[in-house]
């Protein structure tokens, strides 16, 4: 009965100066081997304080991915298209300058910081004929005529 009390006394933790009784952290420090020193959520099914994962995971449906998805969304603007969209957008208009560069259309000192995804360098006059050509292509993608046109120039039997 007295090894009993002990094991409760060691998973409660007193704060407040002792005025408030709560369950402790259950996990372990790997380095260590000591106990977290947190107080363990109340809504934790495994005795967890927030950062040892007492929150839980989120929803694992697509149903509940979307509602948070939803929740999160100001004003249509933060949505992943959105940032995908204008990232492509940011790449394109890196890959320009760099054709600009190359071409000797400018000497103004070249945009500083991190590329964006998707962003590939266009270092030489071959690589801005790709570019153009590239994106001639892409903007007749969206018609179907256009589309059907390509297929047939390139697909010859």
């Amino acid at each position: 009965m007295i090894e009993r009390v002990f094991i409760l006394k060691a998973n409660l933790l007193q704060t407040a100066g002792g005025r408030i009784h709560c369950l402790r952290c259950t996990a372990r420090s790997s380095r260590t081997g000591d106990q977290c020193g947190r107080p363990a959520l109340k809504v934790s099914k495994n005795q967890k304080c927030q950062y040892h994962g007492g929150r839980g995971s989120g929803p694992k449906t697509e149903k509940g991915i979307a509602r948070i998805a939803a929740v999160h969304t100001v004003h249509g603007q933060a949505t992943k298209a959105a940032r995908a969209e204008r990232s492509l957008a940011s790449a394109r208009l890196n890959q320009l300058e760099d054709a600009m560069h190359v071409l000797g259309m400018t000497t103004a000192v070249r945009s500083r910081g991190r590329k964006a995804q998707g962003y590939v360098p266009v270092k030489t006059v071959a690589d801005v004929k790709r570019m153009v050509i590239d994106d001639f292509l892409h903007r007749n993608k969206g018609s179907v005529e256009e589309q059907e046109k390509i297929n047939r120039k390139t697909h010859r039997p």
